[in-house]
């Protein structure tokens, strides 16, 4: 029982972890109250409570929909779909996605539920703050690719200070100039791979367009497939109507 607990145990960690949907911000490709085999052995699982990652199968691809880590909380995971790679240049204009100047293939299945907000018209909690840029109509902006040498100044400071200061640097302003670990700086060199994901529910998602970039060792594994799915807002309580929810066609539903 004990090597077959550790061999399970040894599974979990570096090669086939679970995962269940608990929003809809990636209807219609996933639900909420789908759960998922996420495959971590592809992109090098981490060992635990260490910063050693195995080596990796394979990289990131544009249209993989990843598990990772939430940079604003890392004890949470999110569910989203990369769009875009390091070194990519990003745009959305009038909800269509263009990367590096052309229209994206992926996703096949976004959509929208709300009013599309034209150009010009700034939300406050899209990501670089007093960019001007909204949920339909975003950027461009390049992801940040390790070695890119980025000029700092302050029309750019809220686009990269949170960059610098995951990568473990202290930033701040005094007299306008801007500061990095006590020292005046006008220029950074970018530490690691970044990427940008969406959720394919454009309008109920909270993605890389409210929050910024994914680092890439905040990456977990890739979603790989459905092994069971039900009504996520019917109670345990009531059983019988809990499993007369349970949706049997998504039952080893390949995600993609």
């Amino acid at each position: 029982m004990l090597i077959a607990l550790l061999f399970a145990t040894i599974i979990r960690v570096f090669v086939v972890g679970s995962y269940r949907i608990p929003t809809s911000s990636m209807e219609r490709t996933l639900l909420a109250g789908d759960f998922l085999f996420v495959n971590k052995y592809v992109y090098g699982a981490k060992i635990p409570f260490t910063d050693i990652q195995l080596p990796r199968v394979d990289t990131v691809e544009r249209g993989d929909i990843i598990v990772f880590k939430f940079p604003k909380d890392r004890s949470l995971n999110y569910i989203k779909r990369c769009v875009a790679l390091s070194g990519d240049t990003l745009e959305i204009r009038d909800r269509t996605l263009f990367i590096n100047g052309r229209p994206s293939v992926f996703p096949e299945h976004v959509q929208y539920l709300g009013d599309m907000l034209p150009a010009g018209y700034p939300d406050r909690q899209v990501f670089p703050r007093y960019s001007g840029f909204n949920k339909d109509n975003y950027g461009p902006l390049r992801v940040p690719r390790k070695g890119d040498v980025v000029a700092l100044d302050s029309n750019n400071y809220y686009l990269y200070a949170a960059l610098i200061e995951e990568e473990g640097h202290t930033i701040g302003t005094v007299g306008g100039k801007i500061i990095i670990d006590g020292k005046p700086a006008e220029t950074y060199a970018v530490e690691q791979n970044y990427y940008f994901v969406m959720g394919d529910n454009r309008d109920n998602s909270l993605d890389s367009r409210f929050w910024g970039f994914l680092a890439e060792r905040d990456v977990v594994g890739q979603a790989l497939m459905v092994y069971w799915s039900w009504n996520p807002n019917i109670s345990l309580l009531d059983p019988m109507e809990k499993l007369s929810s349970i949706r049997w066609q998504r039952t080893g539903l390949m995600v993609h």
